[in-house]
């Protein structure tokens, strides 16, 4: 059973705090609660009668605003809910049992029902604030909400977070946190993030005091908060065990801004430089708890020309959503791949009978790793390194490729052709940045002469893909 819910203290709300998208589900009055999408046939949740379509309200009798409160209400095996049916506007009691262990068998639209909370920063890196004019609504929205940081992992300021919110997240625990953290200079931090700085830092504290582990970031800025802030950065996380990983991710930038020209990307020794730096921190830190903590991402080492390291430097890859030890990752799949002898021959030797040549789209940045599985050695085919003209400045990442490009850039004649486009470029809903559907997108290819295949390009992924294609056992 969760602990006893105890009296948050008083929220001093600053005007800044509970920023929430305009769109979001608190917006609308009648669309409260959770909604159920999916509940499955001779579960706890279909015993008691619970259909998709309707709202889960409360549980347990606390408002059911987030998964976060799903997870901590639902964790025993007795739960009472709240359930609108929208068909008749009528709210009734349903309650659920579940043998131990047994899931419940329902599932909602979305982790957070009463609105994400987005971000009150102006930080001068912000992704969102580059892209072009005319895209679709969704891409400019900036979350940072808490909620989501512990249930998804993504990366927040804590900038927004009232004392209740903080409260919340200490009573629940919610850890580990991922966040933001750049600059611990105040005034760099305000020159990075904007007049609300300060709360992160304030915030932190408090979460760190409460025992929740922290995986942190840095957004690396040349000029900005490289050089001795980058020290106290680090400094500053060294002397807190509660971060127990530190991302330290370089600029990226589109040319769709006026604030920045360059990064790592353009330089080299200034690449090589930060490794250096970041270097003695990661030494003692193993030293001290068995650990790196310190993680440069794979872009660092990709711009100073330099070899990534094994796998045991990452210890276990706690930051690999953010980057860091994506392309050792793929190495070693590779190498493994390579190692079980016959297998991508296998696949190579079907291509050939089928008359197929095997071409792998990728981002410029990642094709010269992907080259490592299809090339000498490897798969026989080709990597077709498609340019980001789209987004333009120093953005080179395959799941940043747009249709546009993507098009734009593969042969007209693409005959014989087998075309692996990578997964990653769509969203849930089958569609690009720029707005392009999968479906098109395939259409358009196969219509080149391809046999397009949407794929993912992960090493073991894409090998499966293409034996099951060609009926390999």
């Amino acid at each position: 059973m969760a602990p006893d819910s105890t009296a948050a203290p008083q929220a001093s709300v600053p005007a800044y705090a509970r920023a929430a998208a305009d769109y979001a589900p608190s917006s609308h009055p009648d669309a409260s609660g959770a909604l159920v999408t999916a509940v499955r046939p001779d579960s706890p949740a279909y015993d008691a009668g619970l259909e998709p379509g309707m709202r889960v309200l409360a549980v347990n009798g606390e408002a059911l605003t987030d998964m976060v409160v799903w997870l901590w209400e639902s964790a025993d095996e007795y739960a009472e809910l709240e359930v609108l049916d929208p068909r008749d506007g009528t709210v009734a009691a349903a309650e659920l049992e579940r043998m131990p262990g047994e899931d419940w068998g329902v599932e909602f639209d979305g982790a957070v029902f009463d609105g994400m909370r987005t971000c009150v920063n102006a930080c001068a890196f912000c992704f969102m604030t580059m892209l072009p004019k005319g895209m679709r609504r969704s891409l400019y929205l900036r979350d940072d909400d808490y909620r989501l940081s512990f249930l998804q992992g993504n990366f927040v300021t804590l900038t927004n977070m009232d004392d209740e919110d903080v409260a919340d997240a200490v009573r629940r625990h919610l850890s580990p946190m991922n966040v933001s953290l750049h600059a611990v200079t105040p005034e760099v931090r305000r020159r990075l993030m904007g007049a609300n700085a300060a709360r992160g830092m304030e915030v932190l504290g408090r979460l760190m005091e409460a025992g929740i582990e922290i995986h942190a970031q840095i957004v690396l800025c040349p000029g900005v908060n490289d050089g001795e802030e980058l020290d106290r950065t680090l400094a500053f996380a060294e002397a807190n065990p509660a971060i127990t990983s530190m991302g330290i991710v370089p600029l990226g930038f589109t040319a769709h801004q006026r604030r920045f020209e360059r990064s790592y990307s353009d330089d080299p020794a200034a690449a090589r430089a930060v490794i250096e730096q970041v270097r003695p921190y990661r030494e003692r830190a193993r030293e001290r708890c068995g650990r790196a903590v310190f993680q440069l991402s794979d872009e660092f080492y990709l711009d100073a020309r330099l070899p990534v390291p094994p796998a045991e430097e990452y210890d276990g890859y706690p930051q690999y959503y953010d980057g860091i030890g994506m392309i050792r990752s793929y190495l070693d799949d590779t190498a493994a791949l390579r190692a079980e002898g016959g297998r991508l021959a296998a696949v190579s030797a079907a291509l050939a009978r089928a008359g197929l040549r095997l071409a792998v789209v990728s981002g410029e940045g990642a094709a010269d790793t992907v080259r490592r599985l299809v090339g000498p050695g490897g798969l026989d085919g080709e990597v077709i390194a498609v340019a980001n003209r789209f987004f333009g400045g120093n953005v080179n990442v395959t799941g940043l490729i747009c249709g546009v490009d993507l098009l734009g850039q593969l042969a007209a004649d693409l005959t014989g052709v087998m075309l692996i486009v990578p997964n990653v470029i769509f969203n849930a809903d089958g569609r690009t940045l720029d707005g392009y559907h999968q479906d098109d997108i395939t259409r358009e290819l196969d219509g080149r002469g391809a046999r397009t295949l949407v794929a993912s390009t992960m090493p073991y992924e894409l090998a499966r893909t293409l034996e099951r294609e060609l009926a390999l056992g």
